[in-house]
C-alpha cells in the first residue's frame, strides 16, 4: 500500500478515521492525502444569462482550516508523509476524484452513525463514497472506545 486518502471534516468520527488511517499508513509506509470538501456554494462563478453556477475548485488552505491543520499535526506526530487538499464541490464526488487522481490504494472515511431515517433524508458521505468509489473504502464508525488498527 503506497497511498491513502483520508476525508476529514473535523468531526469526532473523522478524527477517529484520521487516527486509524494514519496507523495503517505508518505500518504500510504509505503516504496520506487529507481531503476537506467545502460546499459548492462557497465558490460561485458567473454563468450565462447572469446566473451564478457553483463550481468545484481547489482552494488554498488558510490558518482558519482547523480540520486540515489538526490532520496535518496528527500525521507529523505519527511520522507519516502527507499532503492536503481543500476543495469546493460535491463532497462524495470530490473525495472520489482526489482518490482517483492520487491513484490511492485506500479511501478512509468516518461515519457519524446517523440513524437510517436521517441518513435516508440527508444522505451519507460514507455511503456515497462506498457506492461511487472504484477503490477500496474503509469506513470507520465512531466508537465509544477508539479502536487500534490491527494488520
Amino acid at each position: 500500500m503506497k497511498s491513502i486518502v483520508i476525508a476529514t471534516d473535523g468531526s469526532p468520527s473523522s478524527r477517529e478515521a484520521t487516527d486509524f488511517g494514519l496507523e495503517l499508513a505508518a505500518e504500510q509506509g504509505a503516504e496520506v492525502t487529507f481531503v476537506h470538501v467545502l460546499p459548492p456554494d462557497d465558490f460561485v462563478v458567473p454563468g450565462r444569462a447572469g446566473l451564478s453556477v457553483p463550481r468545484a475548485h481547489h482552494v488554498e488552505m488558510d490558518e482558519s482550516e482547523v480540520a486540515l491543520a489538526d490532520a496535518a499535526n496528527a500525521a507529523e506526530g505519527a511520522g507519516v508523509s502527507y499532503g492536503l487538499e481543500r476543495i469546493s464541490g460535491d463532497t462524495v464526488d470530490e473525495i472520489v476524484a482526489v482518490a482517483d487522481a492520487k491513484r490511492a490504494d485506500l479511501i478512509v472515511v468516518g461515519t457519524r452513525g446517523r440513524g437510517s431515517i436521517t441518513s435516508a433524508l440527508l444522505g451519507s458521505v460514507s455511503s456515497g463514497v462506498l457506492k461511487r468509489a472504484k477503490r477500496p473504502v474503509l469506513v470507520v464508525r465512531a466508537a465509544e472506545v477508539p479502536a487500534k488498527a490491527v494488520v
